[in-house]
């Protein structure tokens, strides 16, 4: 019979299953200690329990870890001066328009193998004030998001709780020195489609007794699932949510995110209005910006439209090389020009700079295989 991972279980039931196992409360603590504050799941390694101890949580859990077996560092900004914030607009209720902060390491990526040979890659993104992680959560996607390399591959597999915390784990254990403050689930896979899992990540993500991680630090990103929006809302945990959109024109929106003729931009609206009550943190909308497609005066009059009566922001992004696609990049000229047009929304606005396009370690790009 499979031995359940170390990491499977929710704090309440590890705490019950550790007490069957331990002879003393305090060792509960000791191996809570491992797990959460050390970030270590190799029994052997917890030399301040007793051997016999050791022997039985071996018996009685699994502690495999993916194996990294290739990781890539961006070239692109290794070195590079910070990339000074710009506003455009000057009364108060212009939006700010900032470019990402550069400088500091370069974006890694890492690609894993899972304990039944699964690819599934994550992306380490530092930066001088804060240093991101972004974890995917199932292997493939089912969605088949046009612009998106892990639309190629479909969907093969869910991504277990333990295999959600694992990256985390394996990106601090392969970064010491570098503190993870920001926790995105925006790689591989659409989080929704794996909600409990995720849920049940979150709670021992968050929990004081688990990992203790911030819920403002922590974003989950959807196509939108419209159904599963209103239940994420009534959750009581603590997250921002980052919605796909793309464009606000229905037609256009539905010809590469086949989940709009499921659930059109008038229910995902709704649905996010909900989310924005039962929630302290704004909304963001994530636009890739995609040359002779959603760039153009209608698709502006379409997101003032849509954002302007939401407690919103908008994160622009460039869409990002991926072969055989047959899409095109716009400009940099191209790109301030649609960021000066946009100054009539009433609403915040970020063109985030990509990291690790060069390793296709940026927004779209990631496949879990080996390049």
């Amino acid at each position: 019979m499979l031995k359940p991972h170390i990491l499977d279980f929710s704090i309440d039931e590890l705490k019950k299953k550790l007490s069957t196992i331990c002879e003393k409360p305090f060792q509960v603590k000791q191996i809570f200690q491992w797990l959460f504050i050390h970030y270590n799941i190799d029994f052997k390694q917890m030399t301040n329990i007793s051997l016999d101890l050791r022997n039985r949580l071996t018996e009685e859990f699994d502690c495999f870890m993916p194996e990294i077996i290739e990781e890539k560092e961006s070239a692109e900004y290794e070195n590079s001066p910070p990339y000074p914030p710009h506003k455009c607009g000057g009364k108060n209720n212009s939006p700010h328009i900032y470019g990402e902060g550069r400088g500091g390491n370069s974006t890694k990526k890492y690609l894993l193998k899972l304990s039944d040979s699964s690819l599934i890659e994550m992306v380490f993104i530092p930066n001088p004030d804060k240093n991101t992680l972004c974890i995917s959560t199932q292997v493939g996607c089912s969605r088949k998001c046009s612009f998106c390399a892990t639309a190629n591959i479909g969907l093969q597999r869910n991504l277990t709780q333990a295999e959600l915390l694992l990256q985390l784990y394996l990106a601090r254990q392969d970064n010491p020195h570098s503190k993870i403050t920001n926790l995105v689930l925006m790689g591989m896979g659409e989080p929704l489609d794996n909600l409990q899992n995720v849920i049940s990540f979150l709670k021992v993500l968050q929990y004081n007794e688990g990992l203790a991680f911030s819920g403002r630090r922590t974003t989950i990103s959807t196509c939108g699932i419209v159904p599963k929006i209103y239940e994420i809302a009534d959750l009581d945990l603590k997250f921002k949510l980052a919605i796909s959109l793309n464009s606000a024109i229905n037609e256009k929106r539905s010809l590469i995110m086949p989940i709009n003729d499921i659930y059109p931009l008038k229910d995902l609206k709704q649905a996010v209005l909900y989310f924005r009550k039962k929630s302290n943190y704004r909304v963001t909308f994530e636009y890739i910006m995609i040359d002779d497609f959603n760039m153009e005066k209608e698709d502006i009059k379409a997101l003032k439209s849509f954002c302007s009566d939401i407690s919103c922001k908008i994160n622009l992004i460039k869409w990002n090389n991926v072969p055989n696609l047959p899409y095109k990049s716009p400009s940099e000229k191209q790109i301030q020009k649609f960021i000066q047009d946009l100054h009539s929304l009433p609403v915040a606005i970020t063109y985030r700079k990509s990291r690790g396009e060069d390793i296709a370690a940026a927004c779209g790009q990631l496949a879990g295989r080996q390049t």
